[in-house]
Parts: structure tokens; C-alpha cells; sequence
């Protein structure tokens, strides 16, 4: 005689059936939660950047990966103080009288953009700042978008001093992993940021764009010749040093 097989019949639970029919709301809403701890998690921590050596987004990921990351923190009152002068020079030379974000500047892109003229960058060092702390490179309006708040936080509850100090050990100033002024200078130098003349100077603030493509070691024609002109420009007298200088 053939086994009979002991069918159950399924008991039908209002309790699962609400489980089953919440589950994607629940889950919504642990992504929504996600979402926004990640976006707050900048502004909580950015008050504790006034002191400490920060490392940027872009290194945390290069180490990750196991690519190469070299730099060395170098205060601002240690460097040459021609670099944060070319540097403030040929990226924002406003950023003494913004509150993180450059308005005017902003708005010249969007009418070049608008009149299909090719966009230049109106990020100002503060927005950079931001940036590379915490966010992605490449251009992105949401990144745009996440960047702009950023930057006023930013200078909101950082000094001017120390957002540039920031910069200038996070910036990447070599083609193979060297971030900051330190690595950046020995890199391209053979020396430390203490010692950089205006010349070196203005050619590390010229690669800044592009440090993988730019070189200050043996910079190109087209290096060179931004490196002139920050170099001037860092002399002049209208251009506001709101920072410390050493020397």
C-alpha cells in the first residue's frame, strides 16, 4: 500500500501577512534613516577639524584599495608663505571676503553655461575643502548640491587660517598618490613646503587642476606660463592675506 503523504494546510496569520505587506516600507524607511545619518555625519564632525591632521575622502579610498597615498601635515606657519599666496592667488583669490562660497563667481559660470561657453571652475577653496573631506570628484549637480551647504558650515565654525591649512595637506599635488604641500613639494622639489620659492610655489598651485596630467617637476609651456601668472598675482597688493604668515 502506497504511503499517504501528510499534507498541512498553511495557517493564514494576520500577523505575517502585515509583516509581508510593511516589509518595503520598513525598508524604506532604514534607507531613509541611512541617508540621512550620512548626511549629517559631515556637520557633526567638521567643528573637530580645527585641530588634528584630517585625511580626505579620495585617501581614505586610495588606502582601501591599496593604492599608494604619501603625505606629510605641514602647518600653515611652517610652509613657505609663498604657496598659500599662489595658491589663494590662482584658486579663489576672493577667499578672504566670502563666507565659503564665491555668489559672483557662481553665477559668471552658470551665464557662460548658459551662453554655451565653455564652463571654468568657480569653486572657491572652501568648497574644495568640502569636497575632498567628504565627498567624490568629478563634476555632478548632486555633488554640487551637497557641496554648497558643506562649504558655508564650513566656514561657518573653521577660521580662515585653518581651512586653508586643511587644503593644502589634503589637495593632491602628484601624479602617483601625493597629497599636501609637503609630499607635493619634495615630490616635484627634492625639498619641504618650508623652503619653496615663488617660483615652485606658483607651479604647485598651477598643477592643482590636474596634478596627474600637470607636472611642476618638469613642467610644460602651458605650466610655466600659469605659473608666471600666479606669480604675479600673488604679489599684489589688492590680494587680502586673512591667514598667518611666518615669515
Amino acid at each position: 500500500m502506497r504511503d499517504r503523504e501528510d499534507i498541512t494546510p498553511a495557517v493564514y496569520s494576520p500577523a505575517t501577512a502585515d509583516l509581508k505587506r510593511n516589509l518595503p516600507l520598513r525598508v524604506a524607511r532604514i534607507v531613509l534613516l541611512v541617508l540621512v545619518v550620512a548626511l549629517l555625519v559631515p556637520y557633526l564632525i567638521t567643528p573637530f577639524y580645527r585641530i588634528g591632521h584630517p585625511v580626505s575622502a579620495l585617501m581614505a579610498w586610495r588606502w582601501l584599495t591599496g593604492a599608494q597615498v604619501s603625505r606629510q601635515w605641514i602647518d600653515l606657519a611652517e610652509m613657505s608663505p609663498y604657496l598659500p599666496r599662489s595658491v589663494v592667488a590662482s584658486e579663489d583669490a576672493r577667499f578672504c571676503s566670502h563666507r565659503g562660497v564665491d555668489w559672483d563667481a557662481l553665477r559668471e559660470v552658470v551665464d557662460d553655461a548658459e551662453d554655451g561657453e565653455v564652463t571654468r571652475g568657480g569653486s572657491t577653496i572652501t568648497q574644495q575643502v568640502a569636497k575632498n573631506l567628504f565627498l567624490w570628484p568629478g563634476r555632478s549637480l548632486i555633488r554640487k548640491a551637497l557641496e554648497l551647504p558643506l562649504a558655508l558650515w564650513i566656514d561657518a565654525v573653521l577660521p580662515k587660517p585653518r581651512i586653508l591649512e586643511i587644503y593644502l595637506n589634503i589637495a593632491e599635488l602628484g601624479p602617483s598618490g601625493q597629497f599636501g604641500a609637503e609630499a607635493g613639494s619634495a615630490y616635484a622639489f627634492g625639498h619641504s613646503a618650508a623652503s619653496l620659492s615663488p617660483r615652485e610655489a606658483a607651479l604647485l598651485a598651477a598643477i592643482l587642476p590636474n596634478p596627474v596630467r600637470r607636472r611642476a617637476r618638469n613642467p610644460g609651456p602651458g605650466v610655466r606660463r600659469l605659473a608666471g601668472t600666479y606669480m604675479m598675482r600673488a604679489q599684489a597688493a589688492a590680494l587680502q592675506r586673512c591667514w598667518g604668515e611666518n615669515r
